[in-house]
């Protein structure tokens, strides 16, 4: 038996929660659940299915992660977003998978999205593969916005699916991708990133021919279409956002600012 302790970051996700917290019973050994500052039921609903809850307030997407990934009883961790469920067929597996003996030290899962009121089966946005069980020693999170799981070596596969409720209008997707694209550009800079033109003008239109014709993003209809115009669009964005961060360094150098 491999004991497992689920881990959630959530904040204001009383919608949400009890969906992903309901497909895990049976399941987990324990559910950490760190709040970073709700003001809906998020953490009454998260006790009611006898999550563990901590108060913290939101830092960043993977130092909020591992700081969950910390407070858990078991050496092997599955991390999951509020917006999220397990299909019956990876819960099946899942069961299946505490039985046995691991193989692998971090395990991945198809992730089947829900986009303007159908699943996306095709494109980037499928079977997009997410590494989420894993034990405790061997991997953690990085990244401000996008965390990812970082680790040595191959991953083990799970069958079934991972729903992903995450977009609920096209509104919200281009919030999304204006807010992801800031915080790209700004680690970029960071990083040192100080070429920008060229890319602009070469990966925009390249991310759009890859998601809806090498990816068969077509094969999705208008939905389709939409996903490779707001890849497009969020590759635009977070060059021209770096581009003016090394607009405005410049500028401020010249004038001798620190």
């Amino acid at each position: 038996m491999n004991p497992l302790s689920v881990c959630l970051i959530v904040q204001n996700e009383q919608e949400n929660l009890p969906r992903v917290l309901q497909s895990v019973q049976g399941i987990a050994d324990e559910i950490v659940v760190v709040d970073g500052g709700s003001t809906d039921r998020t953490p009454e609903i998260a006790r009611e299915y006898g999550a563990r809850v901590f108060q913290r307030p939101y830092t960043d997407q993977s130092d909020q992660k591992n700081y969950a990934v910390s407070l858990a009883a078991y050496d092997w961790i599955f991390v999951l977003d509020a917006d999220e469920e397990l299909s019956a067929e990876l819960r099946k597996s899942v069961q299946q998978w505490k039985q046995d003996t691991p193989l692998f030290d971090v395990y991945e899962m198809a992730r089947l999205t829900w986009y303007l009121g159908a699943w996306v089966r095709h494109g980037r946005w499928y079977p997009d593969w997410q590494p989420r069980i894993y034990r405790r020693d061997k991997a953690s999170y990085s990244g401000a916005m996008h965390s990812g799981l970082r680790f040595a070596g191959q991953a083990g596969r799970l069958k079934g699916d991972l729903l992903h409720y995450t977009i609920r209008n096209f509104a919200e997707h281009e919030s999304k991708v204006d807010k992801y694209t800031t915080v790209v550009a700004r680690e970029m800079f960071q990083q040192g990133r100080r070429r920008w033109r060229a890319a602009l003008w070469i990966a925009t239109p390249w991310a759009w021919f890859r998601h809806f014709f090498l990816a068969a993003g077509f094969l999705d209809g208008y939905r389709g279409a939409l996903i490779a115009q707001m890849a497009a669009r969020g590759v635009r964005l977070k060059f021209l956002k770096l581009g003016k961060l090394i607009k405005a360094d410049k500028q401020a150098k010249s004038r001798g600012a620190p």
